[in-house]
């Protein structure tokens, strides 16, 4: 019986995905299910896919919907308990798949797993081993530029990186799916953050390998569309998902956090873009749409939200410490 579909999201990203599911398919020791989602690309995607490789599925989309939607409609096509979402640009390692599967299935309280993602520019670094946020109000790819020897145990982390993870189907689907509001960057942490409301727990598997190129569909890793989409995303999760009073006990750590993002980019020659974005995140956030996504805060889920704000505020400590 196959239990996974991977699923990979594409936007004109031929030169990467021809290579990744290359790679895909020399990966052994389980079956699964490949469904690759194109985002309208204008390139040769969907040609190379049906000549080179047909035993995969294609879903072509008549427009560019985004990240989110992309996934979403993969998700709903696949048929099996787990979906692996892959990004485009990664090359995953023989056995990545089956350990995936493996870590996954050893917790009934896991919601997903992150793999430990290497960068395709110099195997030797990590670009990302499972996600951490912190009461600052930023997102923080956990071991990124550090040696690939560090992070060689199975352990918790705030939320999956959507790079590479795997979920429970049923479960993703009951929480909603990724929100498509996000378009891109931060539907991860979102839809992580929801999961441990929850009370459900998200992991990271140090045997499941792949390696990422980066900003294949954005082009770099500051630009314009980047900036602008992250810093609303930014805002959003923030209201979406933290009870106002929690939102209240962390305003200090927020401002600090936002300002000091402010700054960062203003030197990076992104301020203003950075800036409309946070307001585009207010707006989003009021909006009928945001309003209706809004997580509900129930008092069963307190000691979960409890966890979390724990969490937020060691992870706070940890990354001051280390920028020290």
């Amino acid at each position: 019986m196959i239990k996974t579909s991977v699923i990979i999201p594409n936007y004109n990203g031929c030169a990467y995905l021809r290579d990744c599911l290359t790679f895909l398919m020399r990966c052994k020791g389980t079956e699964f299910h490949t469904i690759v989602v194109d985002d309208a690309s204008t390139d040769d995607s969907c040609r190379m896919v049906r000549e080179e490789f047909p035993g995969v599925t294609l879903l072509r989309l008549s427009e560019n919907g985004g990240f989110a939607h992309a996934v979403n409609v993969g998700i709903r096509a696949a048929r099996t308990d787990y979906v692996l979402l892959l990004n485009n640009d990664t090359v995953p390692e023989p056995d990545f798949v089956t350990e995936m599967e493996k870590t996954l299935s050893s917790g009934i309280r896991l919601f997903s797993v992150s793999a430990k993602m290497l960068s395709m520019k110099d195997t030797e670094v990590i670009d990302d081993c499972g996600d951490l946020y912190t009461a600052l109000g930023w997102a923080v790819a956990r071991g990124k530029g550090e040696d690939r020897i560090r992070f060689s145990r199975r352990d918790l982390v705030f939320a999956a990186c959507g790079g590479a993870a795997i979920y429970r189907k049923k479960l993703l689907e009951h929480l909603g799916g990724f929100d498509e509001a996000h378009f891109a960057y931060l539907e991860d942490i979102d839809v992580g953050y929801r999961a441990r409301i929850y009370g459900y727990r998200n992991a990271y598997c140090p045997t499941a390998v792949v390696y990422h190129a980066g900003s294949a569909t954005s082009g770099s890793r500051y630009n314009t569309f980047k900036v602008s989409l992250s810093s609303r995303n930014s805002i959003y999760l923030i209201a979406k998902n933290m009870p106002p009073l929690q939102i209240l006990f962390n305003l200090p750590f927020l401002l600090l956090g936002f300002l000091v993002k402010t700054a960062f980019f203003i030197c990076k020659g992104f301020g203003g873009t950075y800036v409309k974005g946070l307001g585009r995140g207010f707006s989003l956030a009021f909006s009928e749409e945001g309003r209706k996504k809004r997580v509900r805060f129930t008092w069963k889920h307190l000691p979960n939200y409890l966890v979390i704000e724990k969490e937020l505020l060691a992870n706070m400590l940890a990354l001051c410490l280390k920028i020290r």
